[in-house]
């Protein structure tokens, strides 16, 4: 978190209040909100809605809209703590602030697509397009590089309903596959078992050998990290698909 320096006590009352202006810029920003327990965005919805339940609705509370604004807080989500602190605030108030908080949030913010909601929601890159292996996927699907440094590793993202082939990882010695879960919600499923729902979170051993396919649920997109385990001679077979008469089936 970028370090946040005040000098407006020192500004404005440094001569006439020094002691106040210090605790203002030293201490209040200087220590509390330099704190990192809380993210600046839960800071700057705390200091809103105290204000709003006090009723103050002056040049300082604008201040903090804007300070809220450059902490990331969006237009509807500023509207809908305004909204929520109306009913323990007053009606009044919130008028006056969402008058105020308009001023504020004048651009119309961009529509996302849902990529791009998904991206905001996982802290690796989604990638480009992974027309490499696009012939051996149901859907569309994308590839991050992330590494290469001791282990390959990938960032492989599906959108919902996308899955790979049936495919088997072959290696003289070791080899095989790891897939660490990083947003959304998946499946993974070994030939001859059941297929296991997997969230953000889960690991997925693979050995050598097994027949096997992973993807998104039918409903949402889903992340995971590829990492191949260092192999001798090491290749991987592709497969027959996986049947939406299968897919269905799952969840």
């Amino acid at each position: 978190m970028k370090k946040i320096i005040q000098t407006a006590g020192r500004n404005k009352l440094g001569e006439f209040a020094p002691d106040f202006a210090r605790y203002n810029d030293d201490v209040l920003f200087g220590e509390v909100w330099n704190d990192e327990t809380l993210d600046l965005k839960t800071k700057s919805t705390i200091v809103i809605s105290v204000f709003m339940g006090r009723g103050l609705t002056d040049s300082s509370l604008k201040y903090h809209l804007q300070t809220a604004k450059k902490n990331g807080i969006t237009k509807k989500e500023i509207a809908a703590i305004i909204t929520h602190a109306a009913f323990y605030a007053g009606w009044p108030v919130a008028w006056a602030v969402f008058n105020m908080a308009k001023e504020v949030w004048t651009e119309d913010e961009p529509v996302l697509s849902d990529k791009d909601r998904f991206q905001k929601e996982i802290m690796f890159p989604i990638g480009q397009p992974n027309d490499k292996y696009a012939k051996y996927f149901i859907g569309q699907s994308y590839s991050a590089h992330v590494t290469d440094e001791q282990v390959p590793i990938h960032n492989i993202t599906f959108e919902p309903g996308c899955r790979n082939n049936w495919h088997i990882h072959h290696a003289d010695k070791g080899g095989g596959q790891m897939l660490v879960c990083v947003g959304g919600y998946g499946w993974y499923q070994e030939e001859g078992k059941p297929a296991q729902a997997l969230k953000p979170g889960d690991v997925v051993n693979i050995a050598p050998g097994i027949k096997h396919w992973h993807g998104a649920q039918k409903d949402s997109w889903f992340a995971h990290l590829s990492i191949a385990v260092p192999a001798e001679n090491g290749s991987t077979e592709w497969l027959e698909p996986v049947s939406d008469e299968e897919y269905n089936q799952l969840g």
